[in-house]
């Protein structure tokens, strides 16, 4: 990852710089400040993101007829001490309110399919947490459907093939995984309406003057897994 990287070269000019090794040090520890500082700077880790995050348009209108809004999950944790809003991590509720926005747009209302497995370590499936959300949120009970084994993308795609078969559905994600999750569902033989949302990236306030910022750091990392994530699956054949 990119934070790791810098942080590489810069332990390697440390190590430069004990040895007396003076000109690779301060090779390594110029690089490593250039990159930390390129990698956390807003404006520029914004500029990229915004632009990956928009190779799908958003979809403002719910197309009609679509018997099937397919939301793909993220994270969670089980906690009956807590409200579900806060056991769904912030991700997974955006996706799940943009497909609740479609829905509702809707006469003839879509099943909503919430899919994810448990996880290592929770005891609850992740299509079970988001099904609780949604009842909590209003959507009817036989309106939902659940995917409770996918552990990732490609195995969601998987899970749509055999449900959803050949008929119409939007695809609600990520904008910035919206891009790899469309591969792994067109490799499947499916043509989602792709429907993005939870967007990050804003360049109207660009914020020249802030350095080294959390934030654009986070916005780096996010593109950086995703254009990784990319090579693999075109390592990988799916493309």
């Amino acid at each position: 990852m990119p934070f790791s990287l810098g942080m590489l070269l810069f332990i390697l000019g440390l190590v430069w710089l004990f040895r007396g090794t003076y000109s690779r040090a301060k090779t390594a520890l110029s690089l490593s400040l250039v990159w930390l500082f390129l990698i956390s700077y807003p404006p520029l880790a914004n500029a990229l993101l915004y632009s990956y995050e928009n190779s799908y348009p958003a979809l403002h209108t719910a197309p009609k007829n679509i018997p099937y809004i397919y939301v793909l999950g993220n994270a969670h944790h089980t906690d009956n001490a807590h409200p579900i809003t806060s056991q769904v991590n912030e991700i997974s509720s955006v996706r799940l309110n943009e497909a609740i926005r479609l829905y509702r747009q809707l006469d003839e209302q879509p099943t909503i399919i919430v899919s994810g497995y448990s996880g290592l370590y929770d005891p609850t499936s992740h299509a079970v947490m988001q099904e609780r959300l949604a009842l909590a949120l209003g959507v009817k009970k036989e309106k939902l459907h659940l995917e409770a084994l996918a552990k990732d993308t490609q195995e969601e795609a998987q899970a749509a093939k055999k449900y959803i078969g050949d008929a119409p559905f939007s695809l609600v994600t990520s904008a910035s995984h919206m891009k790899r999750a469309m591969r792994f569902f067109k490799h499947e033989g499916l043509t989602p309406i792709p429907a993005p949302t939870n967007h990050l990236a804003q360049i109207k306030h660009p914020h020249y003057f802030t350095l080294f910022d959390q934030d654009a750091l986070h916005k780096t990392h996010i593109l950086w897994y995703e254009l990784v994530g990319l090579l693999w699956q075109k390592i990988k054949g799916i493309s």
